[in-house]
């Protein structure tokens, strides 16, 4: 009986993050899982990005540096550059939670659309800030993002014939429309039950939080409709009033 030895590509953009990107290619080539191909799209960096890539060049598969339209066009191409059964992105500040963390998500089960598990929270200097607030789901379905995008985008194995492009209309949120999109079409998503992946806090869905939230809700009303979204977006509140809360009283 033959084990199950999916190829993955896992792919990083970056620009101008020298500080970060060779902690996430570490990550990535530290891997004890050896059917990887690393991919990296680099948005032609001036700060000193490339010079580290070019460290570890004779691993990285393709390395593709040239200007782009923005973060999801460069994920677009390195969904085109993929060439792996299953796809996952590691962008540039984040990091695969162990070395053998590749290896136990394919240890779960044979031959899943979609594998996940659970992100930790780091800060610029890489030290964890705990769980994030949302907690993956114990069982996952394209209506559970209804409450907000409840798996990370970096916890998230999608098999590559299942992913499409991202949608360029959306600047910061088009990351959970190209989750439902590929969930929608999954017949086996399975739940890893550790941590998979340590998430850098910040980003531009941080700095621009207003377009992000008007964003996040167009995408659950196209899928969910209006009404049930404008209900859902009160339990949401509720449910941020209350960790916040809880948190304080913790603090306290």
């Amino acid at each position: 009986m033959l084990m199950f030895n999916p190829r993955l590509s896992v792919i990083t953009i970056v620009y101008n993050n020298v500080c970060d990107i060779e902690r996430t290619m570490l990550s990535v080539l530290g891997q004890t899982y050896t059917h990887i191909e690393y991919i990296i799209i680099d948005g032609l960096s001036n700060d000193g990005t490339l010079e580290v890539i070019h460290k570890y060049q004779d691993r990285v598969s393709k390395l593709i540096s040239e200007k782009d339209k923005g973060i999801y066009d460069a994920m677009n191409k390195g969904l085109a550059a993929a060439t792996g059964d299953y796809v996952i992105f590691m962008n540039s500040g984040d990091e695969f939670y162990a070395a053998d963390t590749v290896a136990n998500v394919f240890a779960a089960a044979d031959d899943a659309d979609i594998y996940y598990g659970e992100t930790e929270m780091i800060d610029d200097a890489g030290q964890s800030l705990g769980q994030r607030r949302h907690h993956a789901p114990a069982t996952f379905t394209w209506r559970d993002f209804k409450y907000g995008m409840s798996i990370s985008h970096q916890a998230i194995y999608i098999k590559r014939e299942l992913t499409e492009s991202y949608d360029t209309r959306y600047q910061l949120s088009a990351d959970i429309d190209w989750v439902i999109r590929a969930a929608k079409k999954a017949r086996k998503i399975v739940n890893v039950n550790q941590y998979v992946a340590k998430y850098l806090v910040g980003g531009m869905s941080k700095k621009k939080h207003r377009q992000s939230l008007q964003e996040r809700f167009n995408i659950m009303q196209r899928y969910y409709g209006l009404i049930p979204t404008v209900l859902n977006h009160f339990v949401i509140a509720f449910n941020l009033g209350w960790y916040w809360l809880k948190n304080k009283r913790t603090n306290d």
